[in-house]
């Protein structure tokens, strides 16, 4: 019978911990959510390699590693309410779910959304509602938002993202730039969005986060 309690002890230490990651809450967080519960079946025995997991088409689980940087720099508190764009089968929201007041997580695959319902029931994620609908269109309902965080890769984060976010507020995404990306935390500051470098990731593009073509005569 596999051990996942001693493979995730191993992803903090062997992938988490040596990238600088030591805040004691994501490190809480990650030893405690069961990430092997959070992907298919088929997938259980590589939850806790350290690369993206396939969830669906063109979408996946962010590798141990990326997401943990991510939180890092958000450094998410007690009393903020979170938007968890594309939140999968829910990892990533059961985990925001030990650091933040409250998660809404967003999903536009059905399927990933019924599954990421009952998963994060089942973990005790009291805090967590998820949506279905487009990724990109977000959950104006429930903000405005302390903490935005995208589980893909854009090419550009749409308005309607952005009027999501409280002033003061911030949001992390992985910038599609070729073969490897770019994560960078944004702060909105009078109303606009100031991005800083983080660390370099990569994952697939989501659906409504392309660049528009430009049009060539």
């Amino acid at each position: 019978m596999t051990d996942f309690i001693a493979r995730r002890r191993m992803m903090v230490d062997n992938q988490v911990r040596p990238s600088d990651v030591t805040k004691f809450p994501i490190i809480e967080a990650m030893l405690s959510v069961e990430r092997e519960n959070f992907v298919p079946q088929s997938l259980r025995e590589a939850a806790y390699l350290g690369e993206n997991l396939t969830l669906a088409q063109g979408r996946v689980l962010l590798e141990p590693r990326t997401l943990a940087k991510m939180l890092d720099a958000l450094d998410i508190t007690g009393n903020e309410l979170v938007l968890d764009l594309g939140c999968g089968m829910g990892y990533s929201s059961a985990v925001i779910a030990r650091m933040a007041e409250a998660v809404i997580a967003v999903e536009e695959d059905e399927a990933l959304a019924r599954e990421a319902e009952t998963l994060l029931a089942e973990a005790g994620a009291v805090n967590a509602v998820v949506e279905q609908g487009p990724i990109a269109a977000g959950a104006p309902q429930h903000g405005p938002y302390d903490v935005i965080t995208i589980e893909g890769a854009v090419e550009t984060v749409p308005q309607a993202i952005l009027d999501q976010l409280k002033e003061g507020g911030r949001m992390v995404a992985i910038f599609a730039e070729g073969k490897l990306g770019t994560v960078r935390i944004g702060h909105k500051i009078n109303g606009q969005m100031s991005w800083r470098f983080s660390f370099n990731a990569g994952a697939p593009v989501l659906a409504g986060f392309e660049k528009a073509e430009a049009f060539c005569l």
